[in-house]
């Protein structure tokens, strides 16, 4: 938790540097993430959802443990320093169960919540925003912090029963974006205002502090709030500084608190910035990074249609359209339209729902064989710089290896790239260096 309070620290001295959490199961963009931290030699937050990851498997099949036990042995294979790893819990609360009374809800986000924190999990967002069955919507502040301040006791009093002391730092916060993106078409945000962001704040202390847990409210270090970003299947709500220079100043009046934005995924490099610069100083992002993993595998498949039959080619398109098409759960409540407009939304989309799609056995099958293919001989350059012109200038330059796997690790890192450098991460390699000379 040190280097994330150290990090929050910084911002609030006025450095302009901030800090992004990579919210992704996947081991491809698990290990673009690990690679550039360590070539940066940066400490690097990584969060799980509580959709993907719960006491009960979530859609990835992993309780919080196992998360943790995959991210430190994928960290030992790229020799990245578990001191550098920041663990955090996203979306934590009755997320899951809102088709329940809030009781029995609640009592699963409790288990939620012991069960994050028992493994080791640090960075603790505190999300009761939803209503859950016959409660009101929306709810109000004061119901939302009663809650979350119910989940940060279970919180306070597991650390201190695992691990003897207490180190967590808490994210709260009412207005919180639908986790993965809008399923309505967007055009414009309304920002959260000044006075909305305070009562929140009022609210959650209060909360805090009738439950006796002002230890943990002085570990609050950020606030989920609007700043005006967004995107759904096909737009992109861009962030405008002015109309979130209100919400920007109020921030500076509370000592060792920061924003977090969530959705931030397809913002531009310039937005990127100014958001941290306007105290944004944690910026999530998911879907733009299993984006652009589908991106490099589409495009690996089309060079390997060039080279190959069409027997003995993978099929990768068709085969992750065919398991889509076969359980359609995870993405037909997102996409509408014609029967053309869901197949592009299937492959195309912001949301990007095929993330859900790669471990499917078929799937999975299907991407070993398009790698498997495309290894067996060199890679035409001339086909590279025809479906990944972005490697194809590094391969030439003989920054990389014109191999599959590392053409797909590069497209995920130039994602990973821009928030790196939005976080100025330049800034602050001195004092994050140290973590890897104590670790060799």
């Amino acid at each position: 938790m040190k280097l994330l309070t150290e990090r929050v620290a910084e911002h609030k001295r006025g450095t302009g540097t901030g800090i992004y959490a990579v919210c992704s199961a996947h081991p491809l963009v698990l290990e673009a993430a690990l690679r550039l931290a360590r070539e940066r030699q940066q400490p690097l937050l990584v969060e799980a959802t509580s959709n993907q990851v719960d006491q009960f498997g979530g859609y990835t099949g992993m309780t919080p443990a196992d998360f943790r036990d995959f991210l430190y042995r994928m960290a030992e294979r790229h020799d990245f320093p578990h001191d550098a790893l920041i663990l955090g819990g996203d979306h934590l609360g009755p997320n899951r169960w809102q088709n329940m009374a809030a009781d029995p809800a609640m009592e699963n986000a409790r288990a939620l919540i012991r069960s994050y924190v028992a493994a080791g999990f640090k960075k603790i967002h505190l999300d009761c925003s939803m209503s859950c069955l016959g409660d009101p919507v929306p709810l109000t502040d004061e119901i939302v912090a009663g809650r979350s301040a119910q989940l940060a006791g279970v919180a306070e009093q597991t650390c201190r029963e695992c691990f003897g002391e207490v180190d967590l730092a808490y994210v709260i916060g009412t207005e919180v974006p639908v986790p993965g993106g809008a399923h309505e078409t967007l055009t414009a945000l309304a920002v959260t205002t000044p006075q909305a962001a305070e009562n929140t704040l009022t609210a959650h202390r209060d909360a805090f502090m009738a439950a006796g847990l002002d230890g943990a409210w002085g570990r609050v270090i950020a606030l989920v709030v609007q700043p005006g970003v967004e995107f759904d299947n096909s737009h992109v709500v861009d962030y405008q500084h002015d109309k979130a220079q209100a919400l920007s100043r109020m921030i500076e009046h509370h000592d060792g608190l920061v924003f977090e934005a969530h959705s931030t995924d397809y913002q531009k490099t310039s937005a990127l910035r100014q958001l941290v610069t306007d105290h944004f100083a944690i910026l999530k992002v998911g879907p733009a990074l299993t984006f652009a993993l589908r991106e490099a595998l589409f495009a690996l498949a089309g060079i390997e249609e060039e080279l190959l039959s069409a027997r003995a080619c993978s099929g990768l398109r068709q085969v992750l359209e065919n398991a889509m098409l076969d359980k359609p759960e995870y993405w037909q409540s997102h996409y509408s339209g014609n029967a053309g407009t869901r197949r592009l939304a299937r492959s195309y989309s912001y949301s990007d729902r095929v993330r859900y799609y790669w471990p499917d056995r078929q799937v999975d099958e299907s991407y070993a064989r398009l790698i498997k293919n495309l290894e067996s001989e060199p890679i035409p350059l001339p086909l590279i710089s025809q479906y990944l012109p972005l490697q194809y200038r590094k391969v030439r330059e003989g920054e990389l290896a014109a191999v599959p796997h590392e053409l797909v690790i590069d497209h995920i890192q130039e994602v990973l790239r821009q928030y790196d450098d939005a976080c100025g991460a330049a800034q602050h390699a001195g004092a994050a260096s140290q973590l890897y000379e104590v670790s060799q």
